[in-house]
């Protein structure tokens, strides 16, 4: 039988949390609403971004952005990165987040090892793996080895694996802690009855760690998938979207159109296509997990 929490009651528990999400949707309404409609009011327009004159254009942002031959490359380089991160970090996350949840002598320690990538920022982190990569002076040249003295920055397909390289290098800690949260929340009795039952590591990986961790796959792989699709700065300062357009994704189109050719019209309406994007990507991710999802996460807490 279940029992209320102490202090809490029916009729005022709603009305208290009510009270308590305000605060957040305000901010939320301020810094995450506001400047989503200005986007959206500044893609009807011409604006250069150096005038406070904002001139009214109607559709003619749209139709420049949705003509405009490049962006369907545009989109399958944004595609390309999101799913090949995906690829990357959703196994290695989990296995670091499974390894991380039991119990080791110096599972500390290497705890703090694995955050140190997630404590760095993109900029930095571009500009320290352009240095190792170079094919004069490079890591490759320094230790001598032919395989990594390639241009790995001067080849489309080389270039787009090194920029997801990067982003997984950098967000695998993020993710291990989810699944390390999320394995931690399984119950031992669970495994207690695998292992009567004769069932070694390996199945038990399979039959009840990677099925109880459906909605932590879930959630990180929205945050992946969501996340992905602003990366900027890192790809910026690793290629600046080359070799030939090989890593333009549509975030750095966006930031060409509108702080390097002043066309702040179409760079808004490819924000405004980034964000749709992102929600129905998170829409269908939220459908995957079906309608029971926020019941069994109580449930599991």
């Amino acid at each position: 039988m279940r029992t209320a929490p102490p202090g809490s009651n029916n009729a005022g528990g709603s009305g208290s949390v009510s009270w308590m999400a305000w605060p957040a949707l305000i901010a939320f309404t301020l810094f995450g609403v506001v400047p989503l409609l200005g986007v959206l009011v500044l893609s009807f327009s011409s604006w250069t971004g150096q005038t406070t004159d904002i001139p009214f254009s109607g559709l003619d942002s749209w139709r420049a952005v949705l003509s405009d031959p490049d962006l369907p490359h545009a989109l399958w380089v944004t595609f390309l990165i999101m799913a090949l991160s995906w690829l990357v970090q959703t196994p290695i996350s989990i296995l670091i987040g499974v390894f991380l949840a039991a119990r080791h002598r110096y599972r500390a320690v290497l705890a703090v090892l694995y955050f140190i990538p997630l404590l760095l920022s993109q900029a930095a982190i571009s500009i320290t793996y352009k240095a190792l990569l170079d094919p004069n002076f490079g890591l490759g040249a320094g230790l001598g080895f032919p395989f990594l003295q390639q241009d790995w920055l001067g080849d489309g397909t080389l270039a787009i694996g090194v920029v997801v390289f990067v982003v997984s290098w950098q967000f695998i800690p993020f993710h291990s802690l989810i699944y390390q949260g999320g394995v931690r929340q399984i119950p031992a009795s669970m495994y207690e009855a695998a292992q009567i039952d004769g069932a070694g590591r390996i199945r038990q990986f399979f039959n009840i760690t990677l099925p109880q961790l459906k909605y932590t796959i879930i959630t990180s792989s929205t945050l992946m998938v969501v996340g992905s699709l602003t990366f900027f700065d890192l790809i910026w300062v690793l290629t600046a979207g080359g070799p030939g357009g090989a890593t333009q994704s549509l975030a750095v189109d966006m930031y060409q159109r509108g702080f390097k050719a002043n066309l702040m019209g179409p760079a808004s309406a490819i924000a405004v296509i980034l964000v749709l994007f992102g929600l129905l990507l998170a829409l269908g991710l939220r459908r995957l997990g079906g309608r029971d999802q926020a019941d069994s996460q109580l449930e599991g807490a």
